[in-house]
C-alpha cells in the first residue's frame, strides 16, 4: 500500500509498469489488513498494489492484467 510519503516516490508510475518491484524494510511489514490501515495517512491519495487483475469476457476467456501489472516482486531488505 502506498500513501504518497514523500519517501515512495511519484503514485502515477506505480500504474504504468508491466513489472512491480517494491523494495521494503521488514518494520513495513504487518500480519494483517487492520495492522496496516493505522499506519496509513488517510488524507492522502492511496495506491494498494496486489499484482495482475484479472477478468473473463462473455466467453469466460480469462484475461490478466488489464489493470496494474502483470508482475509484482516484493524485495525485503535490512537497513
Amino acid at each position: 500500500m502506498l500513501d504518497a510519503s514523500p519517501d515512495q516516490g511519484h503514485r502515477a508510475i506505480t500504474l504504468i509498469p508491466d513489472h512491480h518491484i517494491c523494495i521494503i524494510t521488514p518494520d513495513h511489514i504487518v500480519e494483517s489488513l487492520p495492522q496496516a490501515l493505522p499506519r496509513l495517512n488517510p488524507t492522502r491519495p492511496q495506491t494498494w498494489i496486489s499484482g495482475p487483475s484479472a477478468t473473463s469476457d462473455i466467453e469466460l476467456t480469462r484475461i490478466e492484467g488489464v489493470h496494474g501489472p502483470r508482475a509484482l516482486d516484493v524485495i525485503i531488505v535490512s537497513r
